[in-house]
This record gives C-alpha cells, structure tokens and sequence, in this order.
C-alpha cells in the first residue's frame, strides 16, 4: 500500500491509523498547489479529486476519502481493534463520529485557512465549531477515548483535525477534555510517529 500525504492535513489521520495497525505501507508526499508528487508524478492522475489522502492498494486500485481509508486499513488489522467488527451496532457508533467530525468539524476548520475567506466568514467559522465542540468534549468526560477506552480511528481522525486549532486561532481551552484528548493521543507512539515523518515533531 502507499499513501499519499501533505504534512498536517487531514491524511495525517490514516497516516496515524496505518503506523497503528502495524500494515507495511509506503508514503509518498504531495504538493497541493503543484498537484504533483515528491517524486514528480501527476496527482490528478493518481486521484482526480486533486487531494488527499490517497491510498494506491496493493492490486493497484486508489482509495480515497479519509473515513473510508481509515476503515479499510482498521479492517486489514482486526486484532489492533481500531475499528468495532462490521455490522456491530460499535461499527454504527464509529461511522455516526467519522461522519460527524467530517461534516461538522473537519469542514467548519475550511474557512480559516482559506486566504481569501472575509473576516465574517471566519468567525462564523470560529462561531461553528464552537458550536460543535461540546459535544465531542461531552463524549470524551470520563472516558480516554470516542468509543471508550480503546482508541479508535475516530480518534486519529479527531486528533487530526483538533491539531489546526492552534494554527487558525482557535481556542479549545474552554474545553478541557478537548485538550487532554489532544495530548493523550499525541503521546501515543505512532503518534509521535507519523508526526515526525510528515515534519511535524523534531526527530
């Protein structure tokens, strides 16, 4: 498998879940604005879409889409428990929060980094998340991770998109459980993995 990153963006979250489940993968970084690859390729060629994540499976067939990544590699590795088994009602539960984090807070962050978005558009932005906030801290008081005690992609995902925070300005400390969340799962190893091969963290 091999995927297709840019640092700190929302394919950090599979980045995080392939080094979790322990699957050999390679890792290829791509340009944005080039829409080309570190080794020089066309993206657009690899995913129409023009972003990432990608994953190129091994029979050669492109994966896209964070939350169906995530799934896919979490089922390759059943015995690292990353996901609930399918057709468990904990597979429901886990589909309802990638859903969530990706309609309602991975899309809300949009505005903040867009260079041409209003200053009224950005704190509408700000205004959104924090609308959306305590319901995630809500689901997190009293239990280290979305799904209970087992980190799941979900988490990587959350992880993921709860690290731009500090980069737009955002202000998680009126939720504390937000930001324990944040550094229990930055402590993880692969974790701390992913983040130093995408340039994140110091080696």
């Amino acid at each position: 498998m091999k995927l297709y990153f840019s640092p700190g963006a929302c394919s950090l979250s599979p980045h995080i879940v392939l080094l979790e489940s322990g699957l050999p993968f390679e890792s290829e970084q791509v340009d944005l604005r080039a829409k080309t690859t570190a080794s020089g390729d066309d993206f657009t060629a690899i995913n129409p879409k023009g972003y990432v994540p990608a994953l190129r499976l091994d029979g050669g067939l492109v994966l896209t889409e964070g939350p169906a990544i995530v799934q896919y590699v979490a089922d390759l590795a059943p015995e690292k428990h990353l996901a609930p088994l399918a057709g468990s009602l904990g597979r429901y539960k886990l589909a309802e929060w990638l859903n969530f984090i990706s309609t309602e807070i991975h899309k809300s962050f949009g505005p903040l980094f867009k260079p041409d978005a209003s200053e009224e558009m950005k704190q509408a932005a700000r205004a959104n998340l924090a609308k959306r906030f305590p319901t995630v801290a809500a689901a997190l008081e009293g239990s280290l991770y979305l799904m209970g005690d087992q980190f799941s992609v979900a988490d990587a995902y959350l992880f993921t998109v709860l690290n731009w925070a500090a980069k737009v300005n955002v202000d998680l400390s009126p939720w504390p459980a937000l930001q324990r969340f944040q550094q229990r799962v930055a402590a993880r190893p692969a974790v701390q993995q992913a983040l130093r091969e995408e340039g994140l963290l110091a080696a």
